[in-house]
């Protein structure tokens, strides 16, 4: 990137940023919803993206990821309903809300990479190769950087499910309960898991790969932002 895109980029991340808190914490205690979970979710997933960039080349993601970012970022003025947390002084709280939008936010940018890449892929099988495409690093560079993402948020997504369990009597005010949410949640950890020992034990790449990451992504998404959107606009449940 050049160094005016740097420069926007980061303005746009530090104005958003200000704003995410605001709305997060600026009423006292935390506020949370559907709507602010994606702008926090694409928020973190431009930060990442922003810093990964300086050791990585991740131009072609910009199309992809600065709209959506920037379509979410306007979500809670459309949605404003939000409720109140009770819980979010507990320090395992914090560390569950952290690992949870970190593991979403890179699981985001890992399925935007993964579409980015069946595009591209898709363009060389049919011969169809221009000048942008030119500049783009090698397939198998690009199918590194995404399982390394995907590493790293399998990780966090691990963290967060293990602290949900070890502290939700501490955190929820109640004994783990398996509902729609973590159900979700569990089969898309069971999903990246069964990809990531796929590509370590059989060599999984290609499409087998970006089918694999898409439909974890899919199945993370309804875990909370999929219920939450149920139960805040289709049901007017706060």
């Amino acid at each position: 990137m050049r160094p005016w895109e740097r420069l926007s980029i980061l303005a746009a991340i530090v104005m958003q940023g200000a704003g995410l808190y605001w709305s997060l914490f600026g009423g006292g205690g935390m506020r949370f919803s559907f709507s602010l979970a994606l702008s926090l979710m694409l928020w973190l997933a431009v930060l990442i993206y922003w810093l990964e960039s300086f050791r990585s080349r991740m131009e072609g993601l910009q199309p992809m990821v600065l709209p959506l970012a920037a379509t979410c970022s306007v979500l809670p003025a459309f949605f404003p309903q939000m409720h109140w947390i009770a819980y979010a002084e507990a320090w395992g709280f914090k560390f569950h809300f952290l690992a949870a939008m970190l593991a979403y936010s890179l699981f985001t940018l890992s399925a935007l990479h993964a579409a980015f890449m069946s595009f591209v892929e898709r363009k060389l099988h049919r011969g169809r190769f221009d000048s942008n495409l030119a500049s783009l690093p090698p397939v198998l560079a690009m199918e590194n950087l995404l399982f390394r993402m995907i590493t790293v948020a399998f990780t966090l997504l691990t963290l967060t499910l293990a602290s949900g369990l070890g502290f939700s009597e501490a955190i929820f005010g109640k004994a783990f309960v398996l509902d729609h949410k973590t159900l979700f949640a569990f089969m898309s950890w069971m999903i990246f898991a069964a990809l990531l020992v796929g590509r370590h034990a059989y060599g999984w790449r290609g499409r087998i790969a970006l089918r694999w990451t898409m439909t974890g992504f899919l199945v993370l998404l309804l875990a909370y932002v999929g219920s939450r959107f149920v139960s805040e606009v289709l049901l007017g449940r706060i």
